[in-house]
């Protein structure tokens, strides 16, 4: 059998993981905080009693776009926006740590404050206000509660957020949405990053999505295009075993 169906189904193959990234880019962008997906193949060649211009499409390190999105204010006191290398730190059911630039905080009705459902950290843990209070949040992260009937000036100190700094390339984007440390090999589990008290964020704004709608879509396009070519790759491959079997038929 022609070794080329195997060269087309690993280009086709990748189509495919292609379309699957670019499909999850274009879902979030709309999501605050979200940063593309890059999807990056290179070409290896066979070795072996094959044509030398074979070669086989293998996934490399997928990457992401650490490009900012737009800041848009919002006027909600709970939303804010980080710089380029800043995150928010959440914690795990497991007990862990993970990041998210998603500035969008929500409060329960028993003050715990949470993104994306997960309890958001400060630097003693998972933050809690008093419930029903009317919160502040500094540009330096301390977060202020007012109760209900207090005097205006009458601002008590509640927690501060945890940010860390770290560039996303030090990251590993897991399937639950969040960011994770990497894991460093015969080191076990990596420790959680320490705070950051330089940092400042933006309060009353959230950072936009960094996806581009019509370059997703373009893409979209040029996979679905490129994975019908190798599928009518693979087609005639098969119709020419199909005539060599009938000429070795006939011999």
């Amino acid at each position: 059998m022609d070794r080329a169906i195997y060269t087309a189904l690993s280009a086709a193959g990748a189509a495919l993981n292609r379309q699957a990234v670019t499909s999850d880019n274009l879902a979030n962008a709309s999501t605050p905080g979200f940063r593309a997906q890059l999807s990056a193949y290179r070409a290896v060649p066979v070795n072996g009693p094959s044509v030398p211009t074979r070669a086989l499409v293998v996934e490399s390190t997928p990457w992401h776009d650490d490009t900012m999105g737009a800041v848009n204010q919002t006027g909600r006191n709970l939303d804010v926006a980080l710089p380029q290398d800043g995150w928010l730190a959440v914690a795990l059911p497991d007990g862990g740590e993970a990041y998210t630039r998603a500035g969008n905080i929500e409060v329960d009705s028993e003050g715990a404050l949470s993104v994306r459902g997960m309890p958001l950290l400060g630097d003693g843990g998972p933050l809690t206000v008093p419930p029903q209070s009317e919160l502040t949040i500094a540009p330096d992260g301390t977060i202020t509660a007012r109760g209900a009937g207090d005097e205006p000036g009458a601002l008590a100190q509640v927690g501060r957020l945890k940010m860390v700094n770290s560039r996303i390339q030090n990251l590993v984007h897991g399937d639950d949405g969040l960011f994770h440390l990497a894991a460093v090999p015969g080191q076990g589990a990596p420790a959680a990053l320490p705070a950051d008290q330089n940092l400042s964020l933006i309060p009353g704004a959230l950072e936009s999505s960094n996806v581009s709608p019509v370059k997703a879509m373009v893409d979209m396009i040029a996979n679905a295009r490129s994975f019908d070519m190798n599928m009518r790759t693979i087609s005639t491959v098969d119709d020419n075993e199909k005539q060599a079997n009938q000429l070795l038929s006939l011999g």
